[in-house]
């Protein structure tokens, strides 16, 4: 029987119990990786020109414009940057503040689900070691039966448990590899965003305070 030939059916017979968590597993993980692609895909606006067109509204003192432009994109960004034009009458610290509550409730939406990812990615693959663990046993527990009937051993009585700990391996590390990948991306966009909105929003303070 070669693996080139066996359906997917028979490689989760052939890896045991051990194989359904694994695949809950990816299920999740590849939901959460779309989820955040769609999201970051959806929140992507040029902030630089958003910033402009505001600060253009703020100069000729059209205050409610300048947050029709913020309602219009749907953004972590302009949701911290239509905080401080409501406050643009105020000082700067009660601006700053303003800013800084808005961040607390933004910045979270930016980071949704990634310690989930983290952990699937760290789960996975000692899932996969566990089902090795329960393989090698297996293979002992024939190995100690059959000597016990005087009894023996072959490669074949061994076939089962050895599929089990190579296919486990194998699909902990297949799952984990790409999570990790993804993990690592978002973690970096995140990190990205969250200076850009720093840059944008002490941008619109020191113009607001000129």
């Amino acid at each position: 029987m070669e693996f080139t030939n066996l359906s997917f059916w028979q490689l989760i017979l052939l890896a045991g119990p051990i194989m359904w968590p694994i695949l809950l597993c990816s299920v999740f993980a590849f939901a959460i990786i779309f989820e955040k692609l769609y999201f970051l895909h959806k929140i992507r606006v040029d902030i630089q020109e958003l910033l402009s067109a505001i600060t253009v509204k703020i100069k000729r003192h059209e205050i409610k414009d300048a947050l029709e432009l913020c309602d219009k994109v749907k953004s972590p960004v302009t949701q911290i940057l239509k905080a401080g034009i409501l406050k643009y009458d105020r000082s700067r610290p009660q601006i700053i503040e303003a800013i800084e509550d808005a961040s607390l409730y933004e910045v979270p939406k930016l980071e949704k689900n990634l310690p989930l990812l983290a952990a699937i990615g760290h789960i996975a693959p000692l899932l996969g070691f566990l089902g090795t663990t329960l393989g090698m046993i297996k293979c002992f527990q024939i190995i100690q039966v059959r000597a016990s009937m005087s009894y023996s051993v072959t490669v074949g009585d061994l076939a089962g448990g050895i599929w089990q700990a190579l296919i486990t391996t194998v699909a902990g590390l297949v799952v984990a590899i790409p999570v990790f990948l993804a993990y690592n991306y978002f973690v970096n966009r995140v990190n990205q965003l969250v200076l850009e909105m720093e840059k944008t929003a002490t941008e619109l303070v020191n113009f607001i305070n000129e």
